[in-house]
């Protein structure tokens, strides 16, 4: 599970930003993660208060948005979800695509005071 490596470097980074930008707290955290980053939201979810015990961003609250795993069919022009037809164009069955979206994997905003 890298979750909690990958949580452990966004707090370090955040607790950084606030020094810089001289926060005194930062109430919401939302990250943006593709379908197909690799990283699974529930873990991230799962391993964030560990994360965060006794740092700055203790009292943040995490927020996680999915975005999805969109291909092009590069046989029809078709546009689908990914994950949900298995790399198959559900239109004309091919399994020539381009990845659109869905490999993200943003810090998308914070909400300091």
């Amino acid at each position: 599970m890298h979750e909690l490596g990958i949580v452990m470097g966004i707090v370090e980074q955040m607790e950084d930003y606030m020094v810089e930008n001289n926060l005194q707290k930062i109430e919401k955290l939302v990250l943006q993660v593709g379908e197909l980053s690799g990283i699974v939201p529930k873990y991230l979810e799962e391993v964030y208060p560990m994360a965060v015990h006794d740092t700055k961003l203790q009292e943040t609250e995490l927020v996680v948005e999915e975005t999805p795993g969109i291909g092009y069919c590069e046989d029809c022009g078709f546009r689908y979800n990914l994950v949900r037809n298995d790399n198959t164009c559900p239109k004309c069955k091919s399994k020539n695509f381009s990845i659109i979206s869905g490999r993200e994997f943003n810090i998308k905003e914070l909400h300091a005071i």
